[in-house]
């Protein structure tokens, strides 16, 4: 299996979370924690558990120390912002959150501001967009599942803030399959099908979604692709495989 650096440069792939299942542990060789050896293997991954709870900051320097330079942390933004106050007088938590992440240094990637189904787009959201653009600088994607968001004045808005929209399967909508908003990031996030969360995805499908990575990639600064079929110790070999061929060698150069 080959390294990190083999991989198109602005192609990452990885899995929400880290745990190395017994099934997988051969393709994980060596001493460490399951990060340590996941990070050596793999160049990304998600960070979901501060969506639920916030963590220590001595955590996620921990973390942040114990993966290779070349390796970067998505982190998804907090229920509280997101799913409790729906983007509304959010700037409390989401600057507490900011700080927090602050920990991962040069580790740290994207933001992921994953949407509840029912919240809509409208003026409310778009606000907070801005403010949220104009107290972080850096990548940031973001995951809406209501119908509203997939209009073309939508992505207009965000590609103007610099916030990528995230191409989820299963698709909710029909533009939801495919990256939206702001180009220069594209992510792609697996949830599994048919079976969220749980099903892996066929060898035909793999080779799909590594098209469209590629595509991403001859536009995009970067790609990110992450599996989310963890329930049933899918999404880490279905990384594996998708990461074998998402870097072909005729892709190599």
């Amino acid at each position: 299996m080959g390294t990190i650096g083999a991989l198109q440069p602005r192609i990452r792939v990885g899995t929400a979370g880290w745990s190395v299942p017994a099934a997988c542990a051969e393709r994980f060789p060596g001493p460490g924690t399951h990060l340590e050896r996941y990070a050596r293997v793999l160049d990304a991954a998600e960070i979901d558990s501060i969506f639920y709870r916030p963590h220590r900051p001595a955590t996620l320097r921990r973390w942040a120390e114990s993966v290779p330079a070349g390796f970067r942390f998505a982190v998804k933004l907090p229920r509280e912002v997101t799913h409790v106050r729906r983007l509304r007088d959010a700037e409390g938590p989401l600057e507490a959150y900011l700080g927090l992440v602050a920990e991962l240094g040069d580790r740290l990637g994207p933001l992921l501001i994953q949407l509840p189904p029912s919240l809509e787009f409208g003026p409310e959201p778009a606000r907070f967009l801005e403010r949220f653009r104009a107290r972080w600088a850096g990548a940031a994607a973001v995951e809406p599942r209501h119908a509203t968001w997939f209009a073309p004045a939508v992505d207009a808005l965000l590609r103007e803030l610099r916030i990528a929209r995230v191409a989820a399967d299963p698709p909710r909508h029909p533009r939801d399959g495919e990256p939206g908003g702001f180009p220069g990031l594209a992510y792609f996030r697996l949830h599994g099908s048919p079976r969220m969360y749980h099903s892996a995805y066929p060898p035909e499908a793999l080779v799909g979604w590594a098209a469209r990575a590629r595509a991403a990639a001859a536009a995009a600064d970067e790609v990110w692709c992450i599996f989310d079929n963890t329930a049933a110790g899918a999404a880490l070999p279905d990384a594996l495989r998708f990461r074998e061929l998402a870097c072909r060698p005729e892709d190599a150069g």
